[in-house]
């Protein structure tokens, strides 16, 4: 019995051939790929409840955003650009999230999803580094809405338990005399004593993570400044106990070399037993060949946020370097307000076109291996390539349609190259989550309101925000 069948479309399987099927269809039953073929066997072979017309669109895999981070999407455009990590970070961002009440947590979580379904996006990964464990109430109403939404959610629980010292303290009242009117919640804000935040992760995963499900909890040490190496270590054994994985901010500023000195963030990593395939790693920017062979021997994944490193001026990543010793890499939107989209096929775009230029060489990232790294990679990355990246049966359901049929898009010869190098995002029609339909006809199904009521709800929401955090 197939439950759903997606028809005349170009599939774009990213399975290990980088099979395209050309008039190919695609059958769904559950929540799982069960066939994948040409159209004229499956439509002949099955007898679907729901027939799904690509109209000659690519069907792809669902896309994976490895690294990103949701609520403070309200503040897009809303500050002066020309900040650095800690500037941005103590100045704009934590002034707005501690003015954040957990029904405006929702609020942002829905739109967040409406961005991504539109974009094609099926699975996030959510570095939650702003949880306030006192009060999880935000945390819960963001993953009702992610199950609302149908999307698949990897919710990364924030921890920091490292008590600044006098030099930090010092660095954040330089930072903050900027914007002295700004809410600034302090040096210490956020910080819980090690073991609570163990069992608090602990919980938090045994009361929502799932298994079987679309929704998943990472313990996720927020970056090696904030978190002791007791917290890195247990965060580590509660990503090997529950079958997670842990995620972590590691080597995105000039500023951590400093701190660190001699010993790399990487090799601190590596000393501490905290590399391995039970970590995924964000960002990764100020690292040297060493550091690169030291995870590529580990097996240790890494999300490349390109667009976000740009923002900031923090740097190129050493990519070409990793993806040529095999380290496996992803790729994340990070924050929606440095990117300032969440638009993956755009991003994907931006890192194979612009490595090509730092390196000064046009054989760096093809065309494939960018649309690798937010499929079929970035599901190993996170954990999940049985399940996830690609268009095989026995794979979960989770599908997108683009429409070719654009002007810039023609002639499309090459598909792969197409969607990396032309596909805004905005081409994708239809989406589907472990089989389940979230976007037709660029309609999202699951919200019961109208898309101009949220977006309107949005923008008053974030001005209202703004002001009372008093950011300039």
């Amino acid at each position: 019995m197939t439950d759903l069948l997606i028809t005349n479309g170009t599939i774009i399987t990213q399975n290990e051939d980088r099979q395209i099927i050309i008039d190919g269809a695609v059958a769904v039953t559950g929540d799982r790929i069960t066939d994948v073929g040409s159209a004229d066997r499956l439509e002949a072979e099955t007898s679907p409840d729901q027939l799904l017309d690509a109209e000659g669109g690519a069907v792809i895999p669902g896309l994976i955003n490895a690294h990103t981070h949701v609520s403070d999407i309200f503040l897009r455009g809303a500050f002066t650009q020309d900040r650095g990590l800690y500037d941005w970070l103590f100045n704009v961002k934590q002034p707005a999230l501690f003015e954040m009440r957990p029904e405006e947590h929702a609020l942002a979580a829905q739109l967040y999803c409406i961005e991504s379904i539109q974009s094609g996006i099926t699975t996030f990964v959510e570095n939650d580094t702003a949880l306030d464990w006192t009060d999880l109430e935000p945390t819960r109403r963001k993953l009702d809405v992610y199950d609302d939404m149908g999307v698949r959610n990897i919710y990364g629980a924030g921890i920091r338990d490292l008590v600044p010292d006098r030099g930090f303290e010092q660095l954040f009242e330089d930072i903050t005399a900027r914007d002295p009117r700004s809410v600034h919640p302090g040096s210490d804000a956020l910080i819980v004593e090690t073991e609570d935040a163990l069992d608090n992760t602990a919980a938090l995963i045994e009361e929502f993570h799932d298994t079987e499900g679309r929704q998943s909890v990472w313990p996720a040490p927020a970056t090696l400044a904030t978190t002791t190496s007791d917290a890195l270590q247990g965060a580590y054994r509660l990503a090997e106990e529950y079958d997670v994985m842990t995620t972590t901010h590691v080597a995105e500023a000039k500023a951590e070399v400093r701190e660190r000195g001699a010993l790399s963030s990487i090799e601190y990593l590596r000393n501490i037993g905290c590399l391995g395939d039970r970590a995924l790693l964000g960002h990764c920017v100020q690292m040297n060949a060493r550091d690169v062979r030291l995870l590529a021997r580990s097996g240790t994944a890494v999300v490349h946020n390109y667009r976000a490193n740009m923002r900031l001026a923090t740097g190129f990543a050493p990519v070409v370097s990793m993806l040529d010793t095999g380290v496996l890499t992803a790729i994340g939107t990070d924050n929606s307000i440095l990117n300032d989209t969440v638009n993956l096929l755009s991003d994907a775009g931006a890192v194979a076109t612009a490595h090509k230029g730092y390196h000064r060489d046009s054989s760096v990232i093809p065309a494939q291996k960018a649309f690798d790294m937010v499929t079929c990679d970035a599901a190993e990355a996170i954990g999940h390539a049985e399940n996830l990246g690609s268009i095989e049966a026995g794979k979960r359901a989770d599908i997108a349609i683009v429409d070719l049929d654009k002007p810039h898009l023609t002639p499309s010869p090459d598909p792969v190259h197409a969607l990396v190098y032309g596909a805004q995002g905005s081409e994708v029609e239809t989406v589907l989550c472990a089989g389940t339909v979230l976007m037709q006809d660029r309609e999202i199904i699951p919200i019961d309101v109208s898309l101009s009521a949220v977006l309107a709800d949005a923008t008053a929401t974030a001005e209202d925000l703004i002001g009372k955090a008093k950011i300039e």
